[in-house]
């Protein structure tokens, strides 16, 4: 079985989510990619069984290029702590899911937010998820928060989180795919 798992990072969280995301689909996996979403290439997410995507939250939901304008400040103020990721100027994922057709494959979504109620903190992957249904992907998972700090530092265990993570997404890929078509 083939996975990708897309993400957009600002300062690395999300690039390392979704490294440990792909860990833990490795388990079950024959072939697992991890693409930065600006090498995503929208023809080949068909032709993967289970296609996983990611990106920080900004202002509530999925980043839009004004929101990435503001990275290289916030990476300036905080002395040093935080470093830009080759890329996050964009495009992000939410140009990626508009260039989409329909793709009709299993998917999931995650992000990375600050570790607060999501009523303050809003939550990409809810909309990530709803594009990714939009687009014809057949959600395999609800969607997944991973949290970092006020700071943009990621909190302790949320690596082991996102393996466990992949490693369900896997399991659940596996039962699906080895599921006899109901009767017609």
């Amino acid at each position: 079985m083939k996975a990708v798992v897309v993400y957009e990072s600002m300062f690395g969280n999300t690039r390392v989510i979704a490294e440990s995301v792909a860990e833990g689909l490795r388990s079950n996996h024959d072939e697992v990619a991890v693409v930065p979403v600006g090498e995503a290439d929208p023809r080949h997410l068909g032709e993967a069984d289970l296609v996983v995507v990611g990106g920080p939250t900004h202002a509530w939901g999925m980043s839009r290029p004004a929101t990435r304008r503001g990275a290289p400040d916030y990476v300036r103020r905080s002395k040093g702590v935080l470093t830009l990721e080759p890329g996050a100027a964009g495009p992000g994922v939410r140009e990626l899911l508009a260039s989409l057709g329909q793709v009709r494959t299993k998917a999931a979504a995650f992000d990375t937010r600050v570790n607060r109620s999501p009523l303050l903190t809003g939550r990409a992957s809810k909309g990530i998820a709803r594009e990714l249904r939009r687009h014809g992907f057949q959600l395999v998972a609800p969607p997944e928060s991973f949290f970092v700090t006020g700071k943009s530092v990621m909190v302790p265990g949320e690596a082991d989180r996102a393996r466990a993570f992949g490693a369900r997404l896997a399991a659940v890929g596996l039962r699906s795919a080895s599921t006899p078509p109901a009767p017609s």
